[in-house]
């Protein structure tokens, strides 16, 4: 009865506090690049700003971060079937997709400054740099989470004794599926900004 207490007590997406933390981050998190998106729409047309046009950069690493949501979803299918060796291989495969798209997108910017369009160029290259840096930090705050999820299963995951514990554990199926949906938010997100910034471009 006391296993089927906790059990509950982590499936539950309502009332857990890390859930709860989540989802009041992934809100704030939303209204803030929802305020940034109106002010930069409503800058433009009062400056008379043309949009600027994003680096095919910026549309490559939309590819890199779907990966990245796709093998996280493996590691936690892998996860729920206990399969040891594919749930690290996804942890691996997410880490160096996620790190590919950090570097991708640092020679993004370095083309936007070899195009002359700089932070302080105006109000629509500003917004730019700060919406898609925003969205950089964000990225950079899940990565250790991912290689301690990865650190943790390499140095748990020894012999099978160790491999049960460690996949019968409520709070970490918990903090994996709590990861999956911050990183399936980031995704999302990246992709709306993607589109918002090319049909404000598209219809300028």
């Amino acid at each position: 009865m006391k296993k089927m207490i906790q059990e509950n007590e982590y499936d539950s997406m309502m009332f857990h506090p890390y859930n709860v933390l989540l989802f009041l981050s992934l809100a704030s998190i939303t209204a803030l690049f929802m305020a940034f998106s109106v002010s930069f729409v409503y800058s433009r047309i009062q400056g008379d700003i043309p949009p600027i046009k994003l680096p095919l950069i910026f549309y490559f690493n939309t590819f890199l971060l779907i990966g990245t949501s796709i093998s996280l979803w493996w590691a936690k299918k892998s996860y729920l079937e206990d399969h040891t060796t594919n749930y690290q291989k996804a942890l691996v495969l997410t880490i160096i997709l996620t790190l590919a798209f950090m570097i991708m997108q640092v020679f993004g910017w370095n083309e936007l400054v070899a195009s002359k369009i700089f932070i302080a160029s105006d109000n629509a290259a500003s917004f730019l740099y700060i919406i898609s840096g925003l969205h950089f930090v964000h990225v950079i705050a899940g990565l250790p989470f991912l290689i301690l999820f990865l650190f943790t299963a390499r140095k748990r995951m020894q012999e099978p004794v160790s491999v049960l514990v460690y996949f019968s554990d409520p709070a970490k199926k918990l903090k994996l599926r709590l990861l999956t949906i911050y990183w399936h938010f980031l995704d999302a997100l990246w992709i709306y900004l993607v589109l918002f910034f090319g049909i404000n471009y598209l219809l300028s």
